[in-house]
Order: C-alpha cells, then structure tokens, then sequence
C-alpha cells in the first residue's frame, strides 16, 4: 500500500500556481520534501491535511480519500505549533486524550521525558524549539501511521535533530508506516529519507529514490571549454568563472575519463534550481 498517493493536483493564487503535482509515497518509507522559501512545500502539506482544496487532482492517504477521517492514523506537526497559550502539558496530555481514540499516556510522558519538556510551565513560555519537540511528542503518541512533519528539525539544537532522525528512522522500521517530512536543513533529510521529491517555483523538478538520485549525478570541475565539449543533455546544473567550471552531471553521459566526485543532495537541488 501507498502511504500517499498525490495525482495531478494543481492549485492557482495571485502571484503562484503550484503543480500540476504527482508524486508517491510507499509505506515504510520517508520522503523529504526540499524547496526554497515560497516553493509550495508548506501549500502541498496543506492540501494533504485537507486545508486548502486544490483546484484540481487527487489525493490519497493511506489508501482512502482525502474526504475519510484520517486524523487518527495521522500525526501532523506543521512549522507553527498550535496549543492553547495558557495550558501546561498535563492539561494539554487530557485534552489529546479525548482527541485521539489511540493516545497512549505512557509513550507520551516517555516523549516529554526524552525531549526534557518542563512539566509545570505554560506553552506561551516555550521556546520555539521546545514547542517544536512538544508538537512531535504529541504526534508520536497516538499510533499514527502517517506521520507529515513541516519543517520539525527547526529551532533543534544538533543533538536532538539527530535524535529526531533516529525516531523516524524506527518509526519506518514497521513497513506499515510512513513518513514525509519538509525541512530547510537538507543534510538532514540526506541521512534519514528514502525518497527526495524537488519543488521549484511551485513545479515537482523530480521524486526518485535518494540513493538512485546519488548514483546518477555527480559534480565535475573542469574548464570552461571542457565543458562546453559535452553532449547538453549531462549538465543539469553548471557555473562558469574566469577561474574554471563547474557542474551537475549525468555520470552516464559523461566520458570516464573525467573525474566525476560525488554530490550532496543539497548540491543537487541547488544546481537543479538554477538551471531550473
């Protein structure tokens, strides 16, 4: 089963049209969603929550309509945590209690022990962060099997986003879950995600699997006129000062006997984006 299946969704506002938009998530998988500020990361999350209605297309969600009640077997954290101001988290663990028909108290209090969250302090006083781990505490705990994270490692010191990754890393073990998760912080993602999907200006530039994605392209320095002797079709992205060039590269199209190194799949989506 597909944890997400999203087909040909499209969505117009003033000044931004996202889509069409395909992409597909299998269970027991993550998928990191990269894009810069304004991509329509934070737009594609919301119509998978059912907070915006595209124009047009499908969605899917662990093999039911978007229209099925799904809050249970979905976790959502977005990049604003949204608690009452004046609750502690007792008072916000009674009111998940009666929200969520699985909410397991235990794994909860684990989480708020974990994260290292003080019990006893209204969330006004939280720190960006802190609301931030409170947030996932809560979608961790209630058996969901789809967990759609916006921008969740931001305000984490190192530590603790490693610890996240970790998390999500078992949570996926079971092959009945699944996981997609938008962040800033691609190197990030690079450890933890099954699959990369790249939003540029409201367009999906490719979905594929990540480890597929590091064994095509690479990054080749050479000259300028060196790479001007390539077949256009291997550059995907390239830069080109009076000191040298520089580029993405189709390994498959480019003679071996240059020295192609490896790319980052932050290199990758930024030289994607430019060409793009």
């Amino acid at each position: 089963m597909n944890a997400i299946e999203i087909s040909n969704i499209a969505k117009k506002y003033k000044g931004f049209s996202l889509g069409p938009l395909s992409l597909t998530l299998p269970a027991g998988c993550i998928l990191g969603l990269i894009g810069e500020n304004g991509a329509g990361k934070t737009t594609t999350i919301k119509a998978l929550l059912g907070m915006n209605h595209p124009d047009s297309g499908e969605i899917r969600l662990l093999g039911q309509p978007l229209s099925a009640d799904l809050r249970n077997e979905t976790g959502v954290v977005l990049d604003e945590v949204g608690l009452p101001e004046n609750l502690r988290i007792p008072q916000i663990e009674k009111i998940m209690k009666y929200s969520f028909r699985n909410w397991k108290s235990d794994v909860f209090a684990e989480y708020i022990k974990k994260f290292n969250l003080p019990e006893n302090k209204r969330f006004r006083t939280f720190s960006k962060g802190m609301k931030m781990k409170l947030g996932l505490a809560i979608a961790l705990s209630h058996d969901a099997k789809l967990l759609i994270l916006d921008e969740p490692t931001a305000g984490l010191d190192p530590l603790v986003r490693e610890e996240l990754l970790d998390i999500l890393n078992e949570f996926t073990r079971d092959e009945g879950h699944a996981v997609l998760i938008s962040s800033h912080i691609v190197s990030d993602l690079e450890k933890v995600c099954d699959y990369i999907a790249f939003l540029h200006k409201g367009q999906l530039m490719l979905c594929e699997e990540k480890d597929r994605l590091l064994e095509q392209y690479g990054f080749l320095q050479t000259t300028a006129e060196n790479l001007d002797a390539l077949e256009p079709a291997a550059i995907r992205g390239k830069r080109v000062t009076q000191y040298g060039a520089e580029a993405l590269v189709d390994r498959k199209l480019v003679p071996q006997t240059f020295d192609i190194r490896p790319v980052t799949i932050e290199e990758l989506f930024v030289y994607m984006a430019k060409e793009g």
